[in-house]
């Protein structure tokens, strides 16, 4: 019969206020530690069946059962996996448990909140005593003719060994929780734990409520996890339905994703899990993505940047990665070649994916374009190597709606404006200047993202050659008219005349005022901003807030459009001085309406433009 009392021998006395104090915020990991070393427990027993050097009859599913009890003030973890002996609980729970948390401090204690470790693995059992004022291991090794062990502990540095009750192989930790750790008694907190850390655990997992009096209910429960998840199968194996339904129970979304991608490797590293582009209501969703990462399906943290490259942050998945070095700080995951090999090659799968659409499905990757491409832009900007391999099937959608890539553009549009790319950002907005550019077989590409204002400098900067230019941004040869006039003198005293009007009638401080002959006869005038002048007016809007204006004042130009018939009837009016005021309104009128064409007019100026309106209304009347 076991008998024995000690003393661990640590140098530290009483380390534990110091643990609980220096975790608080994160005590639920003290269940994940257990029931992992539960299920290291069973692997340990499996590995030693399948070599023979353990007996297999007779022996149960392997399981990890949690049992709670309010009542009680009790957590037990039991599993029926290797167990121990008397000399491996002096061993493993004596000097090696207690050591380790010696260690663990003394390592960690003084790193700052961004050094702290990823997913706390390593801190081992001695973080039951984060919430127990007393620990209880009772256990059996598989061993032939072992003993059950009884172990107890209060925390401080004596135990207590004896013998147990226990007839079957494997163990059971019960924790008699402190009064500041209740609240892990009760079931539904205890369940939601269980499943965030071990939805996906490899060995089936149960939770009893030792308090209910149910007994039947308590034997047919069902195991609260998935032992099987979807990333283990082969992908040939896999349907997209079953993609789908993963992705919904995973992440509680109830919109099917795009597409995925599978990743299933076991050389250079092991990996394995499934990235979901997910279906964006807007643009504003993009940075709602969540990637979870497993080390050997624990759950171990969300979105950690030094694994996963920023800009997939976005998306939605799991990856499970049983190589990954989690016991280190997160200065050390930055540098170390392994982490960024993987980094790599998440990076390059994803590249892999788009290009394999592109080519093969390109209906679909049209399709989806307008909700990736916010992400592979940003991707672009953000992964220099994710840029490289994508550049060429980064497309864009035109007014004409087609899609086209960057080159295609610029070499079908070559003998029109070379080395130039058109665009619009609010197709209502610039519905005039879109009209014209389709009247003329004009082409421009549809920029409407938040994100393309930062992407077309990024563009530019990498194609020195290429300018995008906004299509309000300027008259190209194109819209104007080029046949030869008939009285070239008599044309250029016309345009000066007009010229004079406008500029006399609106006195603008800032405006330049620039008489053309267009191709169209319908528009009279149209508002032109320089694209320089624009962007800066969009930078300041982004960090200075609403005083963009005052920044930098806007460079617009009002080109008068003498082929309009409009502007050909003001202008035979111009020496007619009965009609001033008619012209005075007329040419108002012509400028607000150019400037409705190409912004909102301020209130004041919507209000003058509705008095004016009724004006000419009524004198035609």
């Amino acid at each position: 019969m076991i008998q024995e009392k000690g003393s661990i021998s640590i140098t530290t006395e009483n380390i534990f206020p110091i643990i609980k104090k220096w975790l608080y915020s994160e005590k639920d990991i003290f269940i994940r530690e257990l029931v992992s070393n539960s299920a290291d427990a069973i692997s340990k027993l499996k590995k030693l069946q399948s070599i023979g050097e353990a007996p297999a009859t007779g022996q149960e599913e392997f399981r990890i059962t949690v049992s709670v009890s309010k009542k009680a003030k009790t957590i037990k973890v039991i599993d029926n996996g290797i167990g121990m002996t008397d000399e491996e609980v002096k061993k493993y729970i004596n000097q090696i448990a207690f050591s380790g948390a010696r260690d663990f401090l003394e390592k960690y204690r003084d790193k700052t909140d961004d050094q702290h470790i990823i997913g706390h693995f390593g801190l081992g059992f001695y973080s039951a005593f984060m919430v127990a004022d007393k620990v209880q291991i009772d256990t059996l090794s598989y061993q032939e003719g072992a003993q059950a062990v009884r172990w107890i502990s209060s925390g401080d540095t004596e135990y207590e060994m004896t013998g147990s009750d226990r007839d079957k192989t494997g163990t059971t930790v019960t924790l008699y929780m402190a009064d500041d750790s209740i609240e892990y008694t009760d079931y539904y907190k205890m369940h939601e734990i269980l499943k965030k850390y071990f939805s996906f655990l490899p060995y089936e997992l149960y939770l009893i409520d030792e308090d209910k009096e149910d007994k039947d209910k308590k034997e047919k429960s069902e195991p609260i996890n998935n032992p099987n998840p979807l990333w283990k199968k082969n992908p040939k194996d896999c349907t997209d339905e079953e993609y789908k339904e993963f992705y919904r129970e995973t992440f509680l979304d109830l919109k099917d994703p795009l597409f995925w991608i599978h990743i299933n490797m076991e050389y250079p590293f092991r990996m394995q899990g499934i990235i979901y582009f997910p279906k964006l209501k807007h643009e504003f969703e993009t940075m709602e993505g969540k990637i979870k990462l497993y080390y050997n399906q624990v759950f171990v943290a969300d979105n950690i940047k030094e694994v996963i490259p920023e800009f997939l942050l976005m998306l939605k998945g799991m990856l499970d990665c049983p190589d990954l070095p989690l016991n280190v700080s997160r200065s050390f995951l930055q540098n170390e070649g392994y982490v960024q090999m993987i980094s790599k090659h998440i990076t390059k799968k994803i590249a892999d994916k788009l290009i394999l659409l592109h080519k093969k499905e390109y209906e679909n990757y049209t399709r989806y374009w307008d909700d990736i491409n916010p992400f592979v832009k940003y991707g672009c900007m953000r992964e220099e190597k994710f840029y490289d391999r994508v550049k060429d099937i980064i497309i864009f959608k035109t007014i004409n709606n087609e899609y086209v890539t960057l080159n295609d553009y610029l070499e079908r549009n070559r003998e029109k404006h070379e080395n130039t790319v058109y665009y619009v950002n609010d197709m209502n907005q610039q519905a005039q200047y879109i009209n014209m550019f389709r009247n003329n077989q004009m082409e421009a590409v549809v920029l409407d993202a938040l994100i393309d204002t930062h992407f077309i400098s990024f563009l530019e900067s990498k194609n020195s050659n290429i300018k995008f230019l906004r299509i309000d941004s300027d008259i190209t040869s194109n819209l104007k008219d080029q046949s030869k006039e008939e009285d070239e003198k008599e044309t250029k005293e016309l345009s000066e005349k007009i010229e004079k009007l406008f500029k006399d009638t609106l006195n603008i401080k800032g405006l330049k005022i620039q008489v053309e002959k267009l191709k169209t006869e319908t528009t009279p005038a149209i508002i032109l901003l320089s694209e320089q002048s624009r962007r800066m007016q969009d930078l300041s809007r982004l960090f200075a807030g609403g005083d963009a204006k005052n920044m930098f004042p806007a460079e617009e130009t009002l080109v008068i459009n003498r082929n309009s018939k409009l502007v050909k009837a003001l202008a035979e009016s111009i020496d007619d001085n009965e009609k001033t005021e008619e012209r005075e309104l007329l040419v108002r009128q012509i400028y607000d309406i150019a400037l409705l064409g190409h912004k909102p007019l301020e209130p004041d100026a919507l209000s003058a433009f509705i008095e004016r309106s009724i004006k000419l209304m009524e004198k035609i009347v």
